[in-house]
């Protein structure tokens, strides 16, 4: 008797913290349902295509891999919104750090404080476990465009190793599709990546071929990137061509980038 009632100890224990599972877990850390604003992206491009068509002079806030560092991003946030001048806002990926959906819940609902539209590409760490999934609910396709004062913004997914090649990382079709469409809508294009070419994340078997694509463009201005963690500016392919990097959340720096008719600025934000 004494050996049957042990036995039962911990089927009896096992289903007590059944019971009382939704007062211990709240959801498993990789469930994609996601409470809250969905599909934001595509909702911020629309604000920003509106408000930006015809603008002559733009001013765009760049920031970069905030991962778990929320303290600094909603400083980074407080110091954007003290500056009237921005019109919108372009995170370059790697908002969480293991691509669970509550972190991408603590990035979104910070993000959401911020005074102007904003658009996030996903980063690497932002593919792992369902992070795809989540992405693709909270913010949308992970590569897309927009078109404001003329310029074409060209957000490209370039996560290769992520994929593990098992997609086409970055996305030639789309490229190609992008560069003959509303060709008469803009006259200049910037390029925004997660990960450079050259670097690990991206696949360098393509390298040169991605930067001839970039150039089919009209008029490339330059390229942005994130993923290193720093801020620094690199003539990759040495054609010209700048690829600017901006810097972590933790590093507490970020890019102001000032573009006019006859060319464009960048500032480095401390803060």
């Amino acid at each position: 008797m004494m050996r049957k009632m042990t036995e039962r100890v911990p089927l009896f224990l096992l289903t007590m913290l059944m019971i009382a599972c939704d007062t211990v877990f709240d959801v498993h850390p990789y469930d994609t349902r996601i409470k809250g604003e969905t599909d934001i992206n595509a909702k911020n491009i629309a604000k920003i295509e509106s408000l930006f068509k015809d603008r002559d002079t733009l001013i765009i806030a760049v920031i970069s891999d905030s991962h778990q560092w929320y303290n600094d991003l909603e400083d980074e946030i407080a110091d954007i919104n003290r500056r009237d001048s921005i019109d919108f806002v372009m995170h370059l990926g790697d908002i969480t750090d293991f691509g669970a959906t509550q972190e991408y819940v603590w990035a979104r609902d910070r993000l959401q404080r911020l005074n102007v539209p904003y658009v996030v590409m996903q980063g690497n760490h932002d593919c792992l476990g369902t992070g795809n999934q989540t992405f693709d609910k909270m913010f949308g396709n992970n590569d897309f465009s927009f078109i404001a004062g003329r310029i074409k913004f060209l957000m490209i997914n370039t996560n290769a190793i992520e994929y593990d090649y098992s997609e086409p990382v970055p996305d030639f079709s789309f490229l190609e599709k992008e560069a003959v469409t509303d060709t008469s809508l803009f006259d200049r294009t910037i390029v925004c990546m997660h990960a450079r070419p050259y670097s690990e994340q991206f696949n360098n078997n393509v390298a040169k071929p991605f930067n001839y694509y970039l150039h089919n463009f009209p008029d490339l201005l330059f390229c942005l990137y994130g993923h290193g963690h720093h801020t620094e500016e690199h003539d990759i392919f040495e054609d010209g061509t700048i690829y600017y990097e901006t810097a972590s959340a933790e590093k507490r720096e970020y890019r102001i980038i000032t573009i006019t008719k006859e060319g464009y600025n960048h500032e480095i934000i401390t803060f």
